[in-house]
């Protein structure tokens, strides 16, 4: 069996590193040149713990290689193509499925045996039929008659633990209407399920759905906690009990309840947007998730607006120092990141920003604007203190490890003033107050000074 995975991003790269190691022989494809020599060399593009040592090892053991093209690839019998691309959200938030239908023409161009098409990507109810539509068409211009399959098996990686998440699954959903092609999925996850059965079958369009709908309810849980949140520092209360009150409840969980300066990432975002617009496509209206949007749109300004209800709005004579600017701990992603937000709203302000982050730094430095760095508007520090030097208030946006037991000693003689504004609850607001700083959480009601 020849497994080809076409596009070496956070799902393309961890699905082939994952399936290599487990045995299979896997060729990852990427029209990126430059990204392709990095892989051959042991670099890995994106960083993700555990990543780089998974590809290094089953690349000297022959089992992951990497190409630039579908030709370059062993396309023989019972082959299985994972289309692996980006679908960003279009102008009007639907999914752009350009890069995925691309796809599917090049493998209508080249197969000649039966194959097994799955969609990983994460795309709209229907993306299956389009992508077996164009492969025929492709097929027909050659004058073909080829065998072919298409599923859905999206993924369900979150960034900072992709591989234990592809690893140990807690479920692998499978869509399809063929018995050919389910038996072919069975085998490539089967040692991925080996102590219990965690995979779920069902029908394509329902699978594509799964995933969006999945993504929607991390999105719904995290705004509807950040509203809990917001209405707590109206009326003076402390989200924190809240939480735990709630959370204590089985049929609601811990999980994705904690308040924050909102959600970021590639996938959150995008994907409610994506399901908005589906939902429109058929007349529906989707009162709760553009709900859950203009709550998490709400809250990526909050702590700039209680930086100016403290500091005013003309910041032009303040120093801030930033901790964080990927959109959460575990990876170096500053995609739709609230700090980017909150940055774009200082520099407006005439601040000056310090800031460090344990891994975006480089990230930061490629899709923040150059004028931010020219102009002197914004530094990056060489480490979490330096970012503090001189500065009127420290401002965390990312929940890293390293910021969650600073040294506030250390912290309070190198800032001008012992300010802290919390975007993500990290401290304790009682202990704050007797390391002298006057604090500033997420719905932890009036200022702890």
């Amino acid at each position: 069996m020849n497994i080809i995975v076409i596009g070496t991003g956070y799902v393309g790269l961890v699905t082939g590193a994952c399936l290599a190691e487990m045995g299979l022989n896997v060729t990852c494809i990427d029209k990126d040149k430059e990204k392709i020599a990095g892989l051959k060399q042991g670099r890995t593009p994106i960083y993700e713990p555990g990543l780089e040592s998974i590809v290094a090892e089953n690349a000297k053991a022959g089992r992951l290689n990497f190409v630039t093209s579908l030709d370059q690839a062993d396309k023989t019998e019972d082959t299985v193509f994972f289309i692996a691309v980006g679908t960003p959200s279009d102008g009007d938030g639907s999914a752009d499925l350009s890069h995925v239908l691309a796809v599917a023409r090049e493998i209508g161009k080249k197969i000649d045996h039966y194959s097994v098409i799955v969609n990983k990507s994460t795309v709209p109810v229907g993306t299956a039929e389009k992508v077996k539509k164009v492969i025929q068409e492709e097929l027909g211009k050659r004058g073909k008659e080829v065998e072919f399959d298409v599923a859905s098996n999206p993924e369900f990686l979150k960034e900072g633990t992709a591989i234990n998440d592809f690893m140990r699954p807690d479920r692998v959903i499978i869509g399809t209407d063929s018995q050919r092609a389910r038996t072919i999925l069975q085998e490539i996850y089967a040692p991925f399920t080996r102590n219990h059965e965690r995979t779920i079958y069902m029908g394509i369009r329902e699978a594509e759905l799964t995933k969006y709908a999945a993504n929607a309810m991390l999105a719904t849980r995290i705004s509807f906690m950040n509203e809990i949140a917001a209405l707590c520092d109206e009326m003076g209360l402390d989200v924190e009990s809240i939480r735990l009150g709630i959370g204590a409840d089985s049929r609601i969980g811990y999980s994705y309840i904690y308040p924050g300066c909102g959600y970021g990432g590639s996938c959150l975002p995008k994907d409610v947007k994506a399901l908005i617009r589906t939902a429109e496509a058929y007349e529906f209206e989707a009162k709760v998730l553009r709900a859950v949007e203009d709550r998490n749109n709400i809250q990526k300004h909050i702590l700039f607006r209680k930086i100016t209800k403290k500091y005013g709005h003309d910041l032009t004579e303040r120093k801030f120092g930033l901790w964080g600017l990927a959109f959460k701990p575990g990876t170096d992603d500053m995609r739709e990141a609230p700090s980017v937000v909150l940055l774009k709203e200082l520099i407006a302000a005439g601040a000056t920003i310090l800031a460090y982050d344990p891994v975006a730094m480089e990230e930061a430095k490629r899709i923040l604007p150059a004028d931010w760095f020219d102009r002197n508007h914004l530094s990056l520090a060489d480490d979490q203190y330096d970012a503090l030097i001189d500065t009127d208030a420290m401002i965390l946006v990312t929940e890293w490890k390293p910021f969650r037991h600073p040294d506030f000693n250390k912290m309070h003689s190198l800032m001008k003033s012992p300010v802290i504004f919390d975007g993500r609850n990290i401290f304790d607001p009682e202990h704050l107050s007797d390391e002298g700083f006057t604090y500033y959480a997420i719905g932890r009601g009036k200022a702890i000074q």
